[in-house]
């Protein structure tokens, strides 16, 4: 993902879309009550959400001749589109029906009164049985209230290449039990492959933006027994001992040359260059990375490699200690939302539901390489026999974890890509970084809701 642009960008968005929402159509007019807008993020010219949506609006429409389903696909970074759908969301007449929405983003859109509680709806939908309740975390907020549903769900684990391990002979399966156990495998690959291939990413440093903090460093962090915020206290830690652990690996495999070269690492496009020139040409053997990637490399996708079958393999990331549950994971997943300026809600979730539907959630989770969330698809034989390693990862969101999803989050998931930038860069120590950020978490939240325990 990108950083967020600065408050200089506002006006030229806010331009340009008021400008292509006219000419679009696909404002939603006050005495239009027939008309669900959506709004969604698409990235390049194939995109499942894309897909999807086109196929809901042909289905939905046929069944529905006096209901038009406006679409409006937005392609732009992450951090980039949540600014947009936020200025829509501003104004009563440009605001969509239907957001397709980061479950991270909840509570500060919930503080922000955009969304509407889907509770009234969820109690009566008879397809709400269907849907992991592990995942529920994700898209409730603060209030207790549920104010999305997610269209599936992903992990984080290792990618690793069979033929360059091979080659370094290495055994595989490789299932590494502790952090000490990954940096041994990186440092054989780098003996004996050489300056040719990179044997380990993490992704790390602010142009990696939360692929940085929430790929990287989470993905350590949540392998230790510390994490950025306790439930208990209900306040933001600034004194984990595995912070300053998760920063001394990152400052570990950079100080030995087992990552990408600086420059590379900090390149805003690296996860791209990753998963669509590094990997098929074999220049990475592994990378601490999304269940999702493997959507590059299919036949609809950016890179087709058919290879990629015969030649990546998918394994849990370790704890730090191999302590238990042995694994760690990180998930996340997009949700579809309803707004709270919605004139005719009961039409929209209609839409909603048609959208979330088991055939839908399938197709969704298949072209997007997504985890479903619905027990049924997870079960069903054409996800069973498309998915590439539905066991691991289905067995992984039992133990996976979810960013903390307060209003406060994104600015401190800054803090936390430039704690490991400074490390990476050798600017700063794992110790000075830590009590770096712990003063920048104070600054953001204020010393009432910082704990040292």
């Amino acid at each position: 993902m990108q950083r967020a642009h600065n408050d200089t960008f506002l006006l030229p968005i806010a331009t340009t879309l008021a400008l292509a929402l006219v000419a679009s159509g696909c404002g939603r007019a006050a005495e239009d009550t027939e008309t669900v807008t959506v709004v969604y993020r698409v990235e390049g010219a194939s995109d499942a959400i894309d897909d999807l949506f086109k196929q809901v609006k042909e289905d939905f429409e046929a069944e529905n001749p006096d209901v038009t389903v406006g679409l409006n696909p937005i392609e732009a970074p992450a951090e980039d589109y949540q600014t947009q759908v936020n200025l829509m969301n501003q104004s009563a007449s440009e605001a969509p029906d239907i957001i397709y929405e980061d479950s991270f983003t909840i509570n500060q859109d919930v503080e922000s009164g955009y969304l509407a509680s889907l509770d009234d709806y969820w109690a009566e939908w008879t397809d709400a049985e269907q849907y992991n309740a592990q995942a529920d975390a994700a898209v409730t907020a603060l209030d207790g209230k549920r104010y999305g549903v997610l269209l599936g769900t992903d992990v984080r684990g290792l990618w690793y290449n069979t033929e360059l391990f091979d080659a370094a002979g290495i055994d595989t399966p490789w299932t590494p039990e502790s952090w000490d156990e990954v940096l041994e495998t990186a440092r054989t690959i780098d003996s004996e492959l050489g300056e040719d291939v990179t044997p380990l990413n993490v992704y790390s440093g602010t142009p990696a933006g939360e692929g940085a903090s929430m790929q990287g460093f989470q993905m350590l962090l949540s392998g230790t027994d510390d994490a950025l915020f306790d439930e208990e206290s209900e306040r933001w830690r600034t004194d984990a001992q595995g912070f300053e652990d998760s920063l001394e690996f990152v400052q570990t495999i950079y100080d030995e040359g087992l990552a990408l070269d600086e420059r590379d690492a900090l390149n805003s496009n690296v996860a791209t260059l990753n998963n669509e020139a590094r990997i098929p040409a074999e220049q990475l053997a592994i990378t601490l990375d999304g269940s999702w990637i493997t959507e590059a490399w299919i036949e609809s996708g950016n890179q087709p490699w058919p290879e990629w079958r015969d030649t990546m393999e998918f394994t849990g990331m370790p704890t730090q200690d191999g302590q238990d549950p042995g694994l760690t994971s990180m998930s996340g997943g997009w949700t579809l939302a309803l707004n709270a300026k919605s004139e005719n809600p009961d039409l929209v979730w209609e839409v909603m539901a048609h959208a979330l539907n088991k055939e839908n959630a399938t197709k969704f989770a298949i072209e997007a390489a997504q985890i479903p969330v619905r027990k049924d698809v997870v079960s069903s034989e054409e996800f069973q026999t498309k998915d590439p390693n539905p066991e691991l990862a289905t067995d992984l969101v039992d133990v996976t974890h979810f960013r903390p999803a307060y209003a406060d989050y994104p600015r401190i998931s800054i803090a936390i890509q430039e704690a490991m930038e400074s490390v990476m860069l050798g600017d700063a120590t794992p110790v000075e970084a830590t009590q770096t950020y712990a003063q920048e978490v104070e600054d953001i939240v204020g010393a009432d809701n910082v704990t040292d325990r």
